[in-house]
């Protein structure tokens, strides 16, 4: 092997170390997994461009390229939408088996996210959501975040401090223990596969919202929507009561949730937030073009 095909292969080595933490990066920037690899992507094409032997701190410079990379896909995005972001977008859920889930080792896990977050995250102007991702996730300094949103390190504060103000009060709250989530999902389970609607009434808190991403092509009763209330969400429930009844338990992002498949595809993925022993919140993707790109999870 070439001293420079030697390099190389040190350089990928020491790319693919930080491979995980740019995709988290870039995932919290994007709430979409496909897109998030493909920024990790680019930030290793930009790597292969670059003298290496003027970074200092290889970690801190493959973040905030990343960081500059999904700021631009965000500006790109926002300019090409003549209406407000869609209020039903639910983003790509993080889906593993419960089979893989240690309750105290996920009470500890610091850099999960839940979907109502990053529902909130997606309200953000692009720099806000740079600013706060960045510094308030992974801890860049303001010094560092700077140059990418092109402010000073003092406005770059201000930005990531509105956009910290609009996450904690629009984030709703949720109950972190997976014992008692599953205890009201089985609840919610039970009364949609048995008709019971006065039962999903009592599990549903009386102001729950659902927010529904079924994607722009499917229409009707099976549409995008959001709804809010306890019987309007009991009655979307019993509409769709065959998804419940195939539906499996599955750790989605940081909580529990509801995965359903049918012959071997994903119809849709359930998250929610819970309350007081109730739902508060249901994040449901059921977008087809979206669902065909997750990885169903093995048992």
């Amino acid at each position: 092997m070439s001293p420079v095909d030697h390099d190389k292969e040190l350089l990928a080595e020491r790319f693919e170390e930080h491979r995980g933490h740019l995709k988290a990066v870039a995932y919290r920037m994007l709430g979409s997994l496909t897109e998030a690899e493909d920024a990790v992507q680019e930030a290793w094409l930009r790597l292969g461009r670059t003298d290496t032997g003027d970074i200092g701190n290889l970690g801190g410079w493959l973040t905030t390229v990343t960081g500059r990379i999904c700021l631009d896909l965000l500006r790109s995005r926002t300019a090409r939408r003549e209406q407000p972001m869609d209020e039903t977008f639910v983003p790509d859920p993080v889906i593993r088996p419960l089979s893989q889930v240690d309750p105290e080792q996920e009470a500890l896990h610091a850099d999960s996210v839940g979907v109502a977050m990053l529902v909130v995250l997606e309200t953000l102007e692009p720099d806000e959501r740079l600013a706060f991702v960045l510094h308030d996730m992974f801890a860049v300094p303001f010094d560092d975040i700077a140059p990418v949103v092109e402010r000073s390190s003092a406005a770059t504060r201000q930005l990531a401090s509105r956009a910290r103000r609009r996450v904690r009060d629009a984030t709703p709250s949720s109950d972190p223990d997976l014992g008692r989530q599953r205890q009201v999902l089985e609840a919610f389970m039970a009364a949609a596969r048995g008709g019971d609607f006065e039962a999903l009434v009592a599990v549903l808190h009386p102001d729950v919202v659902l927010r529904a991403d079924a994607g722009a092509l499917v229409r009707g009763v099976a549409g995008s929507k959001i709804l809010q209330g306890a019987k309007t969400v009991a009655e979307s429930a019993m509409l769709f009561a065959r998804y419940t009844a195939a539906a499996r338990m599955v750790l989605v992002n940081d909580a529990l949730g509801l995965l359903s498949v049918v012959d071997g595809r994903i119809q849709s993925i359930m998250s929610v937030t819970i309350t007081d022993h109730r739902i508060t919140g249901m994040y449901i993707l059921a977008d087809p073009d979206r669902l065909e790109h997750l990885e169903l999870p093995k048992n």
